[in-house]
């Protein structure tokens, strides 16, 4: 009995079917094989990495600690803040995936090894000083800026600002972590020596001074350019500040030096999921409003865009010697609703057109179209080239009043 012509067919396809199958079942077991290799061959890299010894803090006798000269802490917004969700990220295991994450290490150094010399800002988690290392040196310096972390702050938030601050590396307008001690409390990170306090108390101070400066323009314009650059090159690490403020930027020296930190709450985008804010809101802490966008509030979403507002409200801070953003506004509720329906704070008349320009594309909306820190800084940079390069160096005026007062 022949076969017919249909059954052939049907055999046919029945056995390339098999053999697909089979083909198909033998690249599952190949790639699970692979996967299984993989993973083991990573844990092996994992273990070797993150094995290596620590280096400790030198040691050696010195003086005893100098006496705390206490200087009046800067006024904090209570009525401009509301939660800010709690990032999911786990910063509790070591990371050799990215390496700057904080690894766990044995207290090379407490407050007591420090002498506290003078209060340069009061924040919301720490506070920061003025100090000196009572015994060696940290990475050769004595002299040290601190940050004491305030009761209440936990391990994994100082450890975030640890690794953000790691990540960012060096760079000549970020104030830089030589150490930090996580493992106990108070915890403490030590960071480059500054000369002066925040910005905003600075200009404060020497007010008067600067206001009858003929190159103040151009040296305010000198200055934003310094922290423009500082929040290009965060941009360029995947790092958002989220507390971008004249309060949070150090002066070195005036208006050529000076360096952006806390980064209590910046995010490293990289370890996100989602730019939009992906904390927990029974978390309590806060966030600065009046220097927040207003996408921040229709939308909980918090983006690079956000420090480029943010940075148009220190160019006006900047402009009003440290005045508080929105001052006729008293409460939250009040600030919210004057960001979200588009109102501006008022450009005082002295500023330069130039800079008031930059302001008002800083807070255009939608975000999509404020500038990139990439478009800022090529346009600050061309109005200190246009100023004649830099201020006159022999104008020492309010610098050397301070030196002689720290001598």
């Amino acid at each position: 009995m022949t076969m017919s012509e249909g059954e052939f067919h049907g055999i046919e396809k029945i056995i390339l079917i098999s053999l697909y199958a089979v083909t198909v079942l033998f690249m599952i077991v190949v790639g699970f094989l692979c996967l299984k290799k993989y993973r083991s061959m990573r844990k092996i890299i994992r273990e070797l990495r993150c094995g290596r010894p620590d280096v400790s803090l030198s040691v050696r006798d010195s003086p005893p600690p100098s006496t705390i000269v206490p200087a009046p802490p800067e006024p904090v917004d209570n009525t401009a803040a509301m939660p800010l969700q709690q990032q999911t990220t786990n910063d509790k295991k070591p990371s050799c995936i990215f390496p700057w994450k904080p690894l766990q290490q044995v207290p090379r150094f407490t407050k007591a090894d420090l002498s506290l010399i003078q209060l340069m800002k009061a924040g919301r988690e720490g506070v920061f000083y003025k100090a000196r290392i009572t015994r060696g040196t940290c990475k050769g310096h004595s002299m040290i800026t601190c940050k004491i972390g305030k009761e209440g702050i936990t391990p994994k938030q100082m450890e975030n600002e640890v690794s953000i601050m790691r990540k960012l590396a060096y760079h000549k307008n970020v104030m830089q972590l030589l150490d930090w001690n996580t493992t106990e409390e108070p915890y403490v990170l030590i960071m480059e020596f500054i000369s002066y306090g925040t910005l905003r108390s600075f200009v404060q101070k020497h007010k008067e001074n600067l206001s009858t400066d003929p190159d103040l323009q151009s040296q305010f314009t000198i200055a934003s350019y310094h922290v423009a650059l500082a929040m290009e090159h965060l941009r360029s690490k995947m790092i958002v500040h989220c507390d971008l403020a004249l309060r949070n930027i150090l002066v070195s020296r005036f208006p050529w030096e000076v360096k952006v930190t806390e980064f209590g709450l910046a995010r490293d985008l990289t370890r996100m999921r989602s730019r939009r804010s992906s904390r927990k809101k029974q978390h309590k802490e806060r966030v600065p409003l009046r220097w927040y966008p207003p996408e921040y509030f229709r939308k909980n979403y918090y983006s690079f865009k956000g420090d480029v507002w943010a940075f148009g409200i220190l160019l006006w801070e900047l402009q009003t010697f440290g005045t508080l953003p929105y001052p006729n506004l008293n409460s939250s509720e009040q600030v919210v609703y004057n960001i979200c329906a588009g109102n501006k704070n008022t450009v005082p008349s002295t500023c330069r057109p130039e800079i008031e320009q930059v302001m008002q594309d800083c807070w255009l909306d939608p975000y999509t179209s404020r500038p990139s820190f990439t478009d800022i800084v090529r346009i600050l940079e061309n109005i200190v080239e246009s100023d004649g390069d830099y201020v006159d160096v022999s104008n020492q005026r309010v610098m050397n009043a301070e030196d002689t007062e720290l001598k």
